[in-house]
């Protein structure tokens, strides 16, 4: 066999060798050369002002990375605080870090009755911090008195973070965690793409998101009877109920874009108000000491507001305070 003959074998048996994934993993391999090449030749031509931004860019992916890893090392640091503070405020230790006789029995109550622990901790807490406490009805309190605990994580997929609401067995609802999820466009950027709460499993009467108001029988008509109908309550438990975000294609008109906007702005802050300041400062805030410390927070200008008059002066909420709920809490 001649020379020629030699390298028409070899030439033939390489290109059997090559099956077609390895074919393909060569073409890639070219491709992403022809791309690398390219795109120097573009940053050649491209002014010194836009090369530099593309290095400012470089250098920020760079610190969102630093940062993202410095906060997730820090936050596991956290995580012995915060699990210290719980046991202290549901009474399995005292202030001093002892275990109580009874952290073993009932958490949070003494054998004889007596309350241990920090009776209403998260509920005085939230109510300190003006931006929580708006959201926070009296009807509300009730059941609040049953948190024990906030928590936050981030997530990574879905971008966003989540918090989570436990609570003791209460008569309100069953659950014993309500959660509120915040799907975020940019984790480096506060863009709220939509959110999602629990659906809260309410016991029979006991919804604190609707009330019966009796509405006053008309003046003038003959065995006219009073009204009583359901209606929305103002509550911290519709926190769990966001605002719904249309689906895609789904065209709004300007000013329902913009209440929609407006409503989702006021619950994000509501959120990251506890994500950030109520959570890892709930002492300060219980103490009341975070209140002088956060002055920034309560600086609200009231121009920025539009407050109404109640149209429904003729309404009244039955029973006066707690009212006569009504027998089954739509889910929204």
């Amino acid at each position: 066999m001649n020379t020629s003959e030699g390298a028409n074998f070899n030439l033939s048996a390489l290109s059997n060798a090559l099956n077609e994934e390895a074919r393909a993993d060569l073409l890639n391999i070219l491709k992403e050369k022809l791309q690398s090449l390219a795109a120097d030749d573009v940053m050649e031509n491209l002014s010194p002002i836009v090369r530099k931004r593309r290095h400012h860019d470089e250098i920020e992916a760079r610190f969102f990375e630093e940062k993202a890893a410095l906060e997730a090392k820090y936050e596991k640091e956290y995580q012995p605080l915060y699990a210290k503070r719980f046991d202290i405020v549901t009474g399995v230790l005292d202030v001093e870090g002892a275990k109580t006789e009874e952290a073993g029995e009932n958490r949070g109550e003494a054998k004889d009755g007596e309350e241990k622990g920090v009776p209403n901790f998260w509920l005085v807490a939230m109510k300190n911090n003006e931006v929580v406490a708006e959201e926070i009805s009296e009807r509300d309190e009730g059941a609040l008195k049953y948190l024990k605990d906030i928590k936050w994580c981030k997530v990574v997929e879905p971008k966003g973070f989540k918090l989570e609401f436990h609570f003791d067995t209460n008569p309100y609802f069953k659950n014993t965690v309500l959660t509120k999820m915040y799907h975020m466009v940019d984790e480096n950027e506060p863009i709220l793409e939509k959110a999602t709460g629990t659906e809260i499993e309410w016991y029979p009467g006991n919804c604190l998101a609707d009330k019966l108001v009796k509405k006053k029988a008309i003046k003038g008509l003959k065995n006219a009877k009073p009204i009583t109908k359901t209606v929305e309550s103002e509550s911290f438990f519709n926190f769990f109920y966001p605002p719904e975000v249309p689906a895609d294609g789904v065209q709004l008109d300007e000013e329902t874009a913009e209440e929609l906007q407006v409503e989702m702005e006021q619950d994000f802050d509501v959120g990251a108000t506890i994500r950030d300041k109520i959570i890892p400062h709930a002492v300060s805030w219980f103490t009341g000491e975070a209140i002088h410390g956060d002055l920034d927070l309560f600086e609200d200008d009231d121009d920025d507001y539009d407050f109404f008059d109640d149209d429904d002066e003729d309404e009244e909420e039955v029973d006066g305070q707690q009212g006569e709920k009504p027998a089954e809490c739509k889910q929204q």
